[in-house]
């Protein structure tokens, strides 16, 4: 069945359904039928048979003796032991039913079907009753009546129902086939815009039907998920141009060092001057090259992590270490404060490296005292890293860990933009989140929360 399209398997489903409710109503309407029929003779015969038992008891039976004759039908009186007493002329002196039955239907009432009876072609109903004549003798009434008529109208309604249901059948089938295939119409025109959709054209949408069904939804859903490629479409070219926009400048940069040094290097002493600005450059290629692959590992949900418990008292003594000292020679302080045995479950060396960032990012662009202190919450534990520095532009904050964003003047430099990018893909891998804000007094606070 998962190979049949969908649209013959919505039309063999409704067919099947209809088949059994079409099977189900003849059936009702022919044994309905068979029934009434079946009690109107029956209560013909008690009728009947109510006239000729009123007859025996009154003694009339022989002045009124062409009661027991009727149209396809016929009536006898015996007695309990199966004589005749009186019968239809055209039966004769054959008893229509055994001494045993006789004995029976003095007793009781009874209706039998059979199918030879003498004088009526074809089936004949018989009911058998007791009765009493006029000294109190008892007797036996039996009156019959031909089925024909009845068996001819279930004969002509089997007919009208083996034709009927077949087409009514074929009709619904028909009318099903139709149906679901107006009702997947839309999906049809949805696939053909899908094929139709390429990277050189991302705008494009799917159509949606009138109605609000399924089908609608399901192509609101495409749609916002094509809204969504598009969007990534948009960011990945982005993060192409904005990447080839930061190689030129350390290339350029790089092919001019190389060439003054061959034009122009006279002495030893001008070559490896030449030598070593150009050796600047390409640190700086192999650190932007390094930054732009973890940011795609990120994207791609690649960034191998190396998951260990991890003191956060221990990362910020790295830090320290790290940094005290060219903060002295800068001219500025570091404060850490002490991590009161808080741990976390991550990547040492990627923690490190995103707490580095932030502090690279408070020394370039903040000011005055650096500090760094951990904090708990209710499962998690924030690492901040505070500056007194003019802190971020209003408008810059929103976007400060896209990838090559830089803030205004006040906050500028010769970076990259992409630091506070990798922090935030480093603390996404953790399962945490990375925030910044402007303090109350002055300079910036950027943090990374982390799962505790």
């Amino acid at each position: 069945m998962t190979r049949i399209p969908i649209r013959l398997r919505v039309a063999l489903a409704f067919a099947l359904v209809s088949a059994i409710v079409l099977a189900a109503l003849g059936y009702f309407v022919y044994a309905r039928f068979d029934s009434e029929l079946s009690e109107q003779i029956d209560q013909g015969l008690r009728t009947h048979g109510d006239d000729i038992s009123s007859l025996v008891a009154g003694g009339d039976l022989a002045q009124n003796a062409k009661l027991l004759g009727r149209e396809e039908s016929f009536s006898q009186v015996l007695t309990r032991d199966g004589r005749i007493y009186a019968t239809t002329p055209q039966l004769g002196n054959a008893a229509q039913i055994t001494p045993a039955e006789a004995a029976r239907a003095s007793r009781e009432s009874f209706l039998v079907t059979r199918a030879h009876v003498r004088s009526i072609s074809g089936q004949a109903r018989l009911l058998a009753r007791p009765t009493r004549g006029p000294r109190g003798e008892s007797f036996v009434v039996i009156t019959a009546a031909s089925l024909d008529d009845r068996n001819e109208s279930l004969r002509n309604l089997r007919t009208l129902l083996s034709i009927g249901i077949p087409v009514a059948l074929l009709l619904a089938s028909a009318a099903g086939y139709l149906v679901s295939g107006r009702a997947l119409r839309p999906v049809e025109d949805m696939r053909r815009r899908a094929a139709a959709i390429s990277a050189a054209e991302p705008k494009q949408r799917l159509p949606l039907p009138a109605a609000n069904d399924e089908i609608r939804r399901l192509g609101e859903t495409l749609n916002g998920m094509l809204g969504r490629l598009e969007a990534a479409i948009e960011r990945e070219r982005a993060f192409v141009d904005d990447a080839s926009h930061e190689l030129r400048t350390p290339l350029a940069m790089h092919k001019t060092e190389l060439e003054l040094a061959l034009r122009y290097a006279k002495t030893p002493e001008e070559m490896r001057a030449a030598i070593s600005s150009a050796v600047v450059e390409v640190d700086r290629l192999i650190s932007l090259a390094e930054d732009l692959l973890v940011l795609a590992r990120s994207a791609d949900g690649k960034l191998a992590l190396d998951l260990r418990r991890v003191g956060v008292g221990d990362l910020l003594g790295d830090v320290r270490e790290r940094f005290s000292a060219r903060i002295d020679e800068a001219g500025g302080s570091l404060a850490v404060h002490p991590a009161n045995g808080l741990t976390v479950e991550g990547d040492r060396l990627r923690l490190e490296q995103a707490l580095t960032n932030l502090v690279e990012n408070a020394i370039e662009h903040g000011g005055g005292q650096i500090t760094v202190r951990a904090t708990e919450g209710q499962g998690e534990i924030a690492i901040h890293v505070e500056d007194q520095g003019p802190g971020f532009a209003p408008a810059f904050i929103d976007r400060a860990f896209e990838r090559f964003s830089r803030g205004d003047a006040s906050r500028g430099g010769e970076g990259t933009g992409l630091g506070l990018a990798i922090v935030e893909a480093i603390a996404r891998a953790h399962r945490g989140s990375v925030h910044a804000a402007n303090r109350s007094g002055a300079g910036a606070d950027v943090w990374i929360e982390l799962p505790s």
